[in-house]
């Protein structure tokens, strides 16, 4: 079965993630494959050396930056639920893409979505659960700043719901790399199986979720995962070869390959 005239897709991937002497991933290969670089703003990884070198990349290949914005948490790479008040997240929120704001504008680039990282992201995803909280913060901060920004979300969440109704613009992710349970969220890292490293198996999965709006659940059913873009990861190994394999299945497929976001030239 082919795929829906007129049907597309957006690549992600994490990159910038890099601090100081310590570099992570082949950030050059990853963001010529993807349509959309998730740029670290400091807070998990990322300085100003960094982040300003990977905005360059991002605008030789014609890629639309996005601020990925963390919990205030260096040594554990933004994957530590960090318990702020809802005044200090939103100052983080801002704070980070204004740092990456700041840098894009002396490049001549513009941000053109946010995307939550790590803990943050999962937490902000049961924004009607015990993430709440944080998803309020995250909301407010992205529509203080600008609320032309979209918000990338995990597909299916309530964060979702809570960011539109905030009249936020958001974006469905999915991860090309990730087992799925039968109800839509991510296998636990911590639980076998759940990250996949079959280059050729992932991007057959992507083509199946661009022309269908379905995948494979961990437990042979299928799940309906309904989403704009997909998360590329650009630190785990092999990397590279995974985003190509995603890339090029899906261009095989007849599937347009185009960010969701503004342009990364500034107008």
């Amino acid at each position: 079965m082919g795929v829906d005239a007129g049907a597309r897709m957006d690549l992600n991937s994490d990159v910038g993630e890099g601090f100081g002497r310590w570099s992570l991933g082949d950030d050059a290969a990853v963001i010529a494959a993807v349509t959309s670089a998730n740029v670290a703003c400091g807070f998990h990884a990322g300085d100003p050396a960094t982040m300003a070198a990977t905005v360059r990349t991002a605008l030789e290949h014609d890629v639309a930056v996005g601020a990925h914005v963390s919990y205030r948490d260096l040594a554990g790479f933004g994957r530590r639920y960090v318990d702020a008040t809802e005044t200090e997240l939103v100052g983080d929120v801002v704070y980070q893409i204004g740092a990456l704001a700041g840098l894009c504008r002396t490049l001549g680039a513009r941000i053109g979505y946010v995307k939550p990282h790590g803990a943050l992201y999962n937490t902000i995803a049961d924004a009607d659960g015990a993430g709440a909280k944080h998803a309020r913060a995250v909301i407010e901060a992205v529509g203080a700043y600008d609320a032309d920004l979209p918000l990338v979300g995990l597909a299916g969440s309530p964060l979702l719901d809570r960011a539109r109704e905030a009249g936020l613009g958001v974006v469905a992710e999915a991860f090309a790399d990730r087992a799925y349970t039968p109800e839509g969220a991510l296998v636990s890292r911590r639980e076998p199986g759940s990250v996949l490293h079959d280059a050729d198996e992932v991007a057959q999965r992507m083509v199946t979720l661009a022309r269908t709006g379905s995948l494979q659940a961990v437990d042979g059913s299928t799940v309906r995962i309904e989403a704009g873009s997909i998360c590329v990861h650009g630190d785990s190994p092999g990397a590279v070869a995974m985003a190509q394999a995603v890339r090029a299945a899906l261009t095989a497929a007849g599937v347009e390959l185009r960010s969701f976001a503004a342009a990364p030239r500034a107008a």
